[in-house]
C-alpha cells in the first residue's frame, strides 16, 4: 500500500492523536507553537480509501541564505513502522511531500523500541568496572522487529544521525530513556518497586513535612529561578522563562491536562519543581529543577513520588523519566542522574534513534559544514 501524504488541519491531527493510547508530546499539533523558530506542518497519511492512517508534526527551519529548509519530525511520525512496505508506502510519500515544501534534508525519530534493561540489570552494569556503555550490556528484552526497521531504512538511504555519511546536526531527542511501567500495578506495588533508598527518602520527606502541590502558570517564575540555579550547578545552558510560558500556554490550550507544574516546599521555601506532560496513557517528567539547600529533607524524591502517584491515578500506563546517559563510567557527570532514575525500579529503554535523509546532497553537505562551524 502506498499512502498519500498531504497537509491536514490541526483538528484532524489532534483527533488522530486522541484516538491512540500513546503519541509523543513532540508530535502533537501544539508543539509546533512551542518551537517559535520553526515552521510547523501537520501531515496526514491517507490510504487508498481516503482514511487518515498516519500523522506527523514536521518542523521546518530555513537554512540561512538559500531559502531551503531542514525538516524535522521529533519522535515521529506516527505511522505503521512495522509495515512491510514501510519505505515506499509510508516514507517515500513523506519525503516527496517535504521536498515539495522546500526541504533539502529530513530528520525523524522513529518511536520504535529496540532493547530494554531492567533496573537490576542496569544496577549490576553500573557496579561492574568492565561495563563501559549500556549498549554493550546484555538487555533484559530485545525487539527483533526493530532491527528489520533499521535495515529497511539503511537500504533506502537513510542514515542514523552520528553515523558516517550522516549530518549529525545539533538537534535531537534522547535515544536512551528510563521508564517506569504503571499499567496493571497498584500504588502499593509501585511503591514497593522503588529501591530501599528511594523508599527511605520518600518517608524522610514526609516525616520532615515536605509538601508537594500542583502549581499554575503564576508559579512558572518560581520554577525558573530553581531551574537557573540547577543549570549553573550542573553546567548546562538554560532555556529562558519565555520558553516555559509558551509551553504552558500552547499545550494547555490544546488540552488542559497536557502540561502540569509541581512544586515541593519545606517550611515555606520552594526547594524543587518539575513539569509533567501527558498524552493519552503516556506521562513524561519533562523539566526538573532544585536548589542545593535543605537536600537532607529529600524534596526531589517527594516531588517525583507525588507525580508518579498522580500519573497512576489518571490512568497512565507508563511514567517516562526521559533521557539517561549510555556511559557507565564512574566519572561521567550524568551517572548520578541515572542512579536516581534507576531507583524507581523501572527499566532503561533504547529507541531506534534519529535518522537523516538528504533530499539534496550538496545542500545537506553545506549544512553539515555550517553546523560544524557553530560548535
Amino acid at each position: 500500500m502506498r499512502c498519500e501524504v498531504r497537509a491536514i488541519t490541526r483538528e484532524q491531527h489532534l483527533d488522530f492523536v486522541r484516538a491512540r493510547p500513546s503519541v509523543s508530546h513532540l508530535q502533537v499539533p501544539a508543539w509546533g507553537d512551542v518551537k517559535e523558530d520553526w515552521q510547523p506542518r501537520n501531515l496526514g497519511w491517507f490510504d487508498a480509501d481516503g482514511r487518515l492512517v498516519g500523522a506527523g508534526l514536521a518542523l521546518l527551519r530555513a537554512m540561512p541564505g538559500i531559502g531551503r529548509s531542514l525538516a524535522y519530525l521529533p519522535e515521529g511520525p506516527v505511522v505503521d513502522w512495522y509495515d512491510r512496505d514501510l519505505v515506499e508506502g509510508w516514507l517515500r510519500p513523506m519525503l516527496d511531500h517535504l521536498k515539495g515544501l522546500g526541504a533539502f534534508a529530513v530528520r525523524m525519530g522513529p518511536p520504535v523500541v529496540t532493547r530494554r534493561w531492567s533496573a537490576e540489570r542496569v544496577k549490576e552494569a553500573v557496579a561492574d568496572p568492565a561495563a563501559h556503555r549500556l549498549a554493550d550490556v546484555e538487555p533484559s528484552a530485545r525487539e527483533e522487529r526493530a532491527e528489520e526497521v533499521a535495515g529497511a531504512l539503511r537500504r533506502a538511504g537513510w542514515r542514523r544521525s552520528g553515523e558516517a555519511g550522516s549530518g549529525g546536526f545539533a538537534l535531537g531527542q534522547p535515544r536512551y530513556v528510563f521508564q517506569l511501567p504503571l499499567a496493571g500495578r497498584t500504588p502499593e506495588q509501585v511503591l514497593n518497586g522503588l529501591n530501599q533508598q528511594w523508599r527511605r527518602n520518600v518517608r524522610k520527606a514526609e516525616k520532615a513535612g515536605v509538601k508537594v502541590v500542583e502549581g499554575d502558570g503564576e508559579d512558572l517564575g518560581t520554577f525558573h529561578e530553581l531551574y537557573l540555579e540547577t543549570a549553573k550547578r550542573d553546567g548546562f545552558a538554560p532555556r529562558p522563562l519565555g520558553y516555559f510560558r509558551r509551553m504552558w500556554d500552547a499545550l494547555r490550550a490544546e488540552d488542559p491536562g497536557r502540561m502540569r507544574l509541581y512544586l515541593a516546599s519545606h517550611d515555606g521555601e520552594t526547594l524543587a519543581a518539575a513539569t509533567m506532560l501527558t498524552v493519552g496513557e503516556h506521562v513524561w517528567y519533562s523539566y526538573g529543577a532544585s536548589t542545593a539547600r535543605r537536600r537532607e529533607v529529600q524534596p526531589s524524591n517527594a516531588l517525583q513520588w507525588r507525580m508518579i502517584r498522580d500519573a497512576h491515578e489518571r490512568g497512565a500506563a507508563v511514567y517516562d523519566l526521559r533521557g539517561i546517559t549510555d556511559t557507565l563510567e564512574e566519572g561521567d557527570p550524568l551517572l548520578g542522574l541515572l542512579r536516581f532514575k534507576v531507583g524507581t525500579g523501572g527499566e532503561a529503554v533504547e529507541y531506534l534513534g534519529e535518522w537523516e535523509y538528504p533530499l539534496n546532497k550538496a545542500l545537506h553537505k553545506a549544512f553539515e559544514v555550517y553546523m560544524a562551524a557553530r560548535r
